[in-house]
């Protein structure tokens, strides 16, 4: 028995890896996203989360701040993007790479990985020579390939799409491992088996390297570390009582050259290996100051030697309570803030919108319909709700509702989805033979501040898509994203004549099939 409770006190998670977890529920949160299939996107979605945490996700409660980076680099034009900049800015000065070290979730899946039993494959200067290599990666795919296409109206966030890890574990698998998305599969292109694969080897290279990914290959440990040396949280160096020995860069498992540079993850792990106690958190004197010890002369008589030991053992008393104190506190405040957490997003604002609602058709009011037996929603067989949609080049917008007497093939895209751009030769010829009897939009959902005229004349080659043949439109308020439940693109709907969805296909469509569905849809009257 005694052996039993010794091995399970030694296995015993530490502080730090107590607090990874609990970071990776809190920022994690809309767990009922796993079972519903949906991400988030209430109105705390636009918070940054500190770690690299991917915004699809189902269970995420915030974004990522190096997807929203590189989002408002690519989407900003000429306009700085003040708000991911200053969150951005105001992380690293408070905590710098300690968020790496302690709060970030896809940093806690390497370091679990790499306790897998298998040989190690030990640091050295080739891989400290190596670590630079995030570096480039930040400059290139988080910043100047964004900034270039932004110039083009071609919004790319491009570590996001052809890199992140995170992204293709937390989001695409987390999407897809869901039976209610499977329609997602026929999506999938050589872009998800590139990053598939790419996952897979990161993944399997932190199992022999500890924080493969994190040392090498991450922008946002990169961004972070240039903090390191201000931020008010992290470890610090004694320089009187450091005796340069090394033993805290020769132990640490990170390409530190020196503790609390720009590799260093401030996961505290050195502090105990220092034989000189130099090492400390910034911030740890603040309740035993190095000045409360009191300097006793050698001369003191024996009643001045008890009479300070007495006070400085009352002292370290009154610390040891408060600190106690403070530890209650905090673990309460903290269970209580996650708690909070997983009650709002799972029972309060967790509940994904639901546009199927039973209510009737006739209570619209604007489609001229009275078949109360119909009802109003986004699934075949639903009435169409009212959507009004801006269109490019025209001030007017176009109305599903007001459409009676056409077909009408609603097609959601966006500007980076190699599908979508593939489908749309094909929509412009469908647009064109059914002019009279089809009214064919394609919808375009990523970012309403995009100008669709200019990126299909500049990028696609083929600028007669609007020329007023096949409308293209923007869902600038999000309405038909939110009540389609449109989370990857392309999406196509065909309603009939009078308002009722026939087909709605997930994924590329060909020609023939479209054909098909406006068929069907004109026989549906």
């Amino acid at each position: 028995m005694k052996k039993m409770f010794t091995w399970i006190k030694a296995h015993l998670p530490s502080k730090r890896r107590l607090i990874q977890v609990y970071a990776a529920l809190l920022f994690n949160a809309n767990l009922k996203g796993f079972k519903t299939g949906n991400i988030y996107t209430g109105g705390v979605k636009n918070i940054c989360t500190p770690g690299l945490n991917c915004y699809s996700c189902p269970a995420a409660s915030g974004a990522c701040p190096l997807g929203a980076l590189q989002n408002s680099i690519a989407s900003s034009g000429k306009t700085v993007p003040y708000y991911v900049f200053g969150i951005i800015l105001l992380y690293g000065i408070l905590f710098g790479r300690w968020i790496c070290g302690f709060l970030c979730p896809f940093g806690l899946v390497q370091e679990l990985l790499h306790k897998i039993p298998t040989p190690k494959i030990k640091k050295g200067k080739i891989t400290r020579a190596l670590s630079f290599f995030k570096y480039v990666l930040l400059v290139l795919f988080v910043g100047i390939v964004p900034l270039a296409y932004a110039f083009r109206n071609f919004p790319l966030p491009a570590f996001c799409k052809y890199i992140c890890p995170a992204g293709t574990l937390e989001g695409a698998m987390g999407l897809l491992s869901n039976s209610v998305n499977e329609g997602y599969l026929r999506m999938l292109g050589p872009l998800f088996t590139w990053k598939f694969l790419l996952m897979v080897s990161i993944l399997v290279m932190c199992v022999f390297m500890f924080r493969f990914f994190c040392r090498f290959l991450c922008p946002l440990g990169a961004l972070y570390g240039l903090f390191n040396k201000i931020s008010f949280v992290g470890v610090k160096v004694d320089a009187d009582s450091c005796t340069d020995c090394g033993i805290c860069t020769t132990r640490c498992k990170m390409d530190v050259r020196r503790v609390g540079d720009a590799e260093c993850i401030m996961c505290g792990e050195c502090i105990p290996n220092c034989p000189t106690k130099a090492i400390s958190f910034k911030g740890s004197q603040f309740f035993l100051a190095k000045n409360a010890i009191e300097d006793i002369p050698e001369d003191a008589s024996k009643t001045e030697k008890r009479q300070a030991a007495a006070r400085l053992e009352a002292y370290n008393k009154k610390v040891a309570k408060r600190n106690k104190t403070i530890k209650i506190v905090a673990g309460i405040l903290m269970a209580a803030i996650l708690c909070g957490a997983l009650v709002y997003y799972n029972f309060i604002d967790g509940k994904p919108q639901d546009p199927d609602t039973d209510t009737p058709a006739g209570d619209v009011g604007d489609d001229g319909s009275t078949d109360d037996d119909i009802i109003l929603g986004t699934n075949v067989g639903n009435r169409c709700p009212a959507f009004e949609i801006d269109i490019v080049g025209s001030t007017e917008k176009f109305k599903v509702a007001n459409n009676s007497g056409k077909v009408t093939v609603l097609n959601f895209w966006f500007t980076t989805c190699g599908p979508c751009l593939g489908e749309l030769p094909h929509f412009y010829e469908v647009a064109a033979e059914n002019k009279d009897t089809v009214d064919l939009v394609a919808v375009h959902i990523e970012q309403s501040g995009v100008d669709v005229s200019s990126f299909i004349q500049n990028n696609s080659g083929h600028p007669e898509w609007n020329d007023g043949t096949m409308l293209i439109g923007w869902d600038t308020g999000k309405l038909c994203q939110a009540a389609f439940r449109i989370q990857v693109c392309p999406i196509t709907v065909v309603i009939d004549k009078d308002g009722i969805i026939t087909d709605k296909f997930e994924g590329a469509i060909t020609k023939a099939e479209l054909d098909a569905a406006i068929e069907k849809a004109m026989a549906n009257n």
